[in-house]
């Protein structure tokens, strides 16, 4: 028993920093396909007999191969790398759960030992979703960065059109002169095109990449006039005009709603950080409330109201545009 603590935090430690090492490395070399699809959006799938042993004699070399085949096979796997590729996070499915899993493993027995069980299970279930509220954060602030350069990008799109550029020398422009994120997104597109693939397809991944409604709108727009016809650079100078008056109306019901939503998020989790505050402080106190029948209850039923709560205001205060 003496050596299953240290054993522990050491294989907690192991995922996390192995996780972190191939994000930094760009998530491994890969096969040729795989890194194709990188670029080209493609699917990478041999399965030959080639494919196969070539496969086994990586999981030899990988010892963490066959737990990305598993994760791979789950039907969330195509979520999780929407998610991750929209984070711009250069990670597996496998590799983004190994740094869940270590640092639930080594957050849980640190707590644990230093304060109590009770504490233990708080930083496993902290440690294991902290990095899914990261990723969730890192989508938000990307997709509204985007949002609030669009207008712009579309006007400088119109601009080049106008000047007798081609729409792909156009977006190459874009990708020159704009900041990240909107200048790396056009950049794959200009690459992906470069590969092979057309540019209505080209422009659907990057819509599956953004998920904005603006830019949803924009390649609407330019798909129906590759297909009728018209003047490209007046329908985009159009669609800047309505997004701009977009923007300034969802500002304005931003600003009306913020209590409304702080209220929300006081509601839902002002009660769990006085809970595990207490805990901290007095661990004693908080017990009956986990180990006696009516404390079980009682927050079966305090969760219950909370989220009920937390869901009512937030579709309130969610006024679409």
């Amino acid at each position: 028993m003496e050596y299953a603590l240290p054993a522990g935090m050491f294989a907690g430690v192991l995922f996390f920093f192995w996780g972190i090492s191939t994000m930094l490395s760009g998530g491994g070399a890969g096969s040729v396909e795989e890194r194709m699809a990188r670029y080209a959006g493609g699917k990478a799938d041999v399965k030959t007999s080639g494919g196969r042993r070539e496969s086994r004699q990586r999981s030899l070399v990988d010892p963490f191969a066959t737990l990305s085949s598993d994760v791979q096979d789950k039907r969330f796997r195509i979520r999780v790398q929407r998610d991750l590729a929209r984070a711009n996070l250069k990670l597996r499915v496998s590799e983004y759960y190994g740094i869940r899993i270590g640092l639930a493993v080594g957050l849980g027995l640190l707590l644990g030992v230093l304060r109590d069980p009770l504490s233990g299970v708080v930083g496993a279930i902290l440690g294991y979703f902290v990095p899914r509220f990261w990723v969730g954060r890192r989508i938000g602030g990307r997709l509204s960065a985007f949002n609030k350069q669009l207008a712009d990008t579309i006007t400088l799109l119109s601009n080049s059109l106008r000047a007798g550029s081609s729409f792909l020398q156009s977006i190459e422009l874009v990708s020159r002169e704009t900041p990240d994120p909107m200048g790396e997104e056009m950049g794959r597109v200009v690459r992906e095109v470069n590969l092979g693939l057309g540019m209505e397809e080209a422009l659907s991944n990057l819509v599956r990449r953004i998920r904005s409604d603006d830019l949803d709108l924009m390649v609407t727009a330019i798909g129906v006039q590759q297909q009728v016809g018209g003047n490209l650079a007046e329908i985009l100078d159009t669609i800047a005009f309505t997004i701009r008056e977009r923007v300034r109306i969802k500002g304005e019901i931003n600003t009306l709603t913020a209590q409304g939503r702080y209220s929300g998020y006081l509601v839902a989790f002002l009660p769990i950080g006085i809970m595990i505050t207490l805990n901290f402080i007095n661990p004693e106190f908080m017990q009956p409330l986990f180990t006696q029948l009516i404390g079980q209850i009682l927050l079966g039923v305090g969760a219950v109201m909370m989220i009920i709560g937390f869901i009512a205001i937030q579709k309130i205060t969610n006024i679409k545009v």
